[in-house]
């Protein structure tokens, strides 16, 4: 199958540190190839891929000096449009901005929603576009828009080897992701000063983020129990979250799916997650970790998950969140939209 992917350009695919969408993005192209099909990664010119790369900057946007990134968005849309033709599939990760363009044009194409869906500016957009074909990451994420396009809902999944797990009792508790109103690190400080053990911060201090760090997040890290170790890359992730005892993730929004618990998992490390977005999907409560409401709940379960058998941890994982899993999902959708096509055009 001729299969283009359209990744962001905010982060070269895969990442360097963080970056959730652009890390999926690989996972799938990589898989993409091993299997056997025929892939071009439309992508920053940093990007390191099997696939074909068509570069549309030299850099990812992340690290270039580049005050208009929805240009270059706009430009690649056009670069995929003039080839478009040559392709059985075309998967965007760009939300919304495919939809008009690529609606006018015959190759079947499908657009998976790696965000937050819940704005109200969202609404118009998903009714007017109710025809673009879009992928979910969580059935949660659903729920703000149901008049969207939804073809089907794949949940993450990683390479199995990619993360090596642990399976002693660990030593501190993690906290892995950006420093964030929304992902609430103060809660984990908080969480692990009542639990009387250490807490080890690997996080991202986003530009748009610093003024909340400044201001309610940097006081806290003073405290003897807090480690901020700053962010980290995928090398350092198996000794980071293997060694911890649980990974708390006491997010306060509707997460869209939560690729760190995966990872966690896939090390062998159970997760607390307050209950919000995709929490119940991804976490099997009282098998994975546990999916609690409140700090009192978060303290209670980091007792009971550091009983929690860690290699059955692993196997649930295995079972449910690896690369070739969520692959698979997708060359199903992917022939299911060509065939469709290929119908419409015959009643052409």
């Amino acid at each position: 199958m001729r299969i283009a992917q359209i990744a962001p350009l905010y982060e070269a695919v895969p990442p360097k540190s963080y970056g959730g969408t652009e890390r999926v993005v690989s996972w799938l192209t990589e898989e993409l190839v091993r299997q056997g099909h025929d892939v071009t990664l439309f992508a920053s010119g940093d990007s390191k891929t099997t696939a074909r790369l068509e570069p549309i900057w030299p850099t990812s946007l992340r690290l270039s000096k580049v005050l208009d990134p929805v240009s270059l968005h706009m430009l690649m849309l056009e670069r995929v449009r003039q080839r478009a033709a040559e392709f059985d599939i075309l998967h965007f990760h760009l939300d919304y901005l495919p939809f008009s363009l690529f609606l006018r044009q015959s190759t079947p194409f499908v657009t998976t929603l790696h965000g937050r869906l819940d704005l109200p500016e969202q609404q118009p957009v998903f009714t007017a576009f109710a025809a673009a074909p879009v992928i979910s990451i969580s059935d949660s994420q659903r729920r703000p828009i149901p008049q969207a396009g939804w073809v089907r809902t794949i949940h993450h999944g990683l390479p199995a080897n990619s993360l090596t797990p642990r399976y002693d009792k660990g030593e501190y508790l993690a906290f892995l992701g950006r420093i964030a109103p929304e992902k609430r690190v103060d809660r984990a400080i908080a969480i692990a000063k009542r639990c009387g053990m250490k807490l080890k911060i690997a996080a991202k201090i986003d530009k748009t983020d610093r003024a909340y760090f400044e201001a309610e997040i940097k006081h806290l890290f003073d405290q003897p129990h807090v480690d901020f170790i700053g962010e980290i890359d995928d090398s350092r992730k198996s000794d980071f979250l293997g060694r911890a005892s649980a990974l708390l993730c006491p997010i306060d929004w509707v997460e869209p799916f939560g690729l760190v618990m995966i990872e966690a998992m896939a090390c062998g490390t159970p997760v607390i997650v307050y209950d919000h977005g995709s929490a119940r999907e991804v976490v099997d409560n009282g098998v994975t970790g546990f999916v609690v409401k409140d700090e009192a709940e978060a303290v209670a379960a980091v007792h009971r998950a550091i009983q929690l058998p860690r290699p059955a941890i692993r196997k649930r994982f295995e079972e449910r969140f690896t690369v070739k899993r969520m692959t698979d999902e997708y060359l199903e959708v992917y022939r299911a939209l060509i065939e469709h096509e290929a119908q419409q055009l015959k009643r052409a």
